[in-house]
């Protein structure tokens, strides 16, 4: 983790200032020829030496949870591989579980470059990216091809989102084409109704729109796959109340809490180098540190007004095992990673799984689900 921190990560982000985007699917594109030629030399090696250096596994970290086994709680979210090119290789780096994605039915460029910005004086990333993706039907194709090979040690989870071209009025049907096609190929799917980059998305969170995408995946969901809702930030406790009465109305596996923010007060990144320009003034969802304490707050909300009995999924600023294990004792029984992952390097995984097995320790647990919503047994 030094390494990366003290050495690689300054590297690229200072010194010749890479752009984001451009690393991102150098990234991606490593890590899906690592996948695909994992039995051959020396990609087989090299996979090796991953799970040596990254992975950690542990009883007290498994869960039995809506159907599945997690090894452990922290996963991959959604945004990282977009088009599900490397699945193979995410339990390799130690996660217990990641979510490809999103989505959508209709492939779509995105939106306009530069639409992805680190905020490094803020531990924060500042994205646009418009849900830009090969499509359902190519996701299929290549979830299809390799699923023989696929001998998956974790949960894949699939991030659906709303194409561009559909028309809000229209929004179930193309949530629900998505999800026919690749409902046989998720081990858990969800509906992103909270990226701030798609016009008018966040709206679908309203109960009325929200409940006819839910209603029209139920009514298909034959294979009876775990559904979740993600939400932003910014929702007023009113609207947060009225998403979990719809989760217990339809039967939701969970919801995953939260999104980037529209928000963009204390920061003290002033000028962005790419546009020269301030944040307030770019459009976009900022992700990280300065989204933490809110995720949190709507954690411990849900866990809260559900009495535990609603699944949660935590994301949102996680750099540290504190900040996991907050996440976890507000109410998370998942947790997830991106931003955290991009600043801390690759054996940031390693080192929050060894913090929480510590953290259980001093706290006298035996596993982590006795953890989970530990803040608020502790106030009864």
């Amino acid at each position: 983790m030094d390494i990366y921190k003290n050495a690689l990560r300054p590297l690229l982000f200072t010194l010749l200032k890479a752009d984001p985007e451009w690393m991102h699917s150098s990234t991606i594109r490593s890590l899906s020829w690592l996948g695909k030629t994992d039995h051959q030399a020396p990609a087989s090696w090299i996979n090796q030496r991953l799970v040596q250096s990254f992975c950690l596994s542990d009883a007290r970290l498994e869960q039995n949870l809506f159907g599945l086994h997690f090894p452990n709680p922290l996963g991959l979210a959604a945004g990282f591989d977009k088009d599900g090119v490397a699945v193979p290789i995410w339990s390799k780096l130690g996660f217990g579980f990641a979510e490809v994605g999103t989505v959508t039915f209709h492939a779509q460029p995105g939106n306009p470059r530069p639409r992805l910005f680190r905020l490094p004086l803020d531990k924060a990333a500042l994205n646009r990216m418009g849900f830009n993706n090969q499509g359902a039907a190519a996701m299929l194709a290549r979830l299809a091809q390799r699923k023989q090979e696929l001998n998956l040690s974790v949960p894949i989870g699939i991030n659906l989102g709303k194409s561009k071209i559909t028309p809000l009025e229209e929004a179930a049907k193309d949530y629900l084409d998505s999800f026919r096609l690749l409902k046989n190929f998720g081990d858990y799917f969800v509906v992103n109704v909270s990226s701030p980059n798609t016009p008018g998305l966040r709206s679908l969170q309203d109960a009325p729109m929200l409940s006819s995408i839910l209603d029209a995946l139920q009514h298909e969901n034959n294979a009876y796959k775990p559904i979740f809702v993600k939400i932003a930030p910014d929702l007023e406790w009113e609207a947060i109340a009225d998403i979990i009465s719809l989760a217990k109305t339809y039967q939701l596996a969970g919801i995953i809490a939260t999104n980037t923010t529209i928000r963009r007060d204390g920061l003290k990144t002033k000028v962005i180098d790419q546009t020269g320009k301030s944040p307030q003034e770019e459009a976009g969802g900022i992700s990280g540190a300065p989204v933490k304490e809110r995720s949190t707050e709507v954690i411990r909300f849900i866990w809260q007004q559900t009495a535990g009995q609603l699944p949660i999924i935590g994301v949102g600023g996680i750099f540290t095992p504190e900040d996991a294990w907050e996440k976890i004792t507000a109410g998370a029984c998942l947790i997830q990673v991106y931003t955290g992952w991009i600043y801390e390097g690759p054996a940031m995984i390693r080192h929050v799984l060894q913090g929480l097995l510590y953290k259980l320790e001093q706290s006298g647990l035996n596993s982590i689900c006795e953890a989970v919503g530990l803040q608020g047994k502790m106030e009864k």
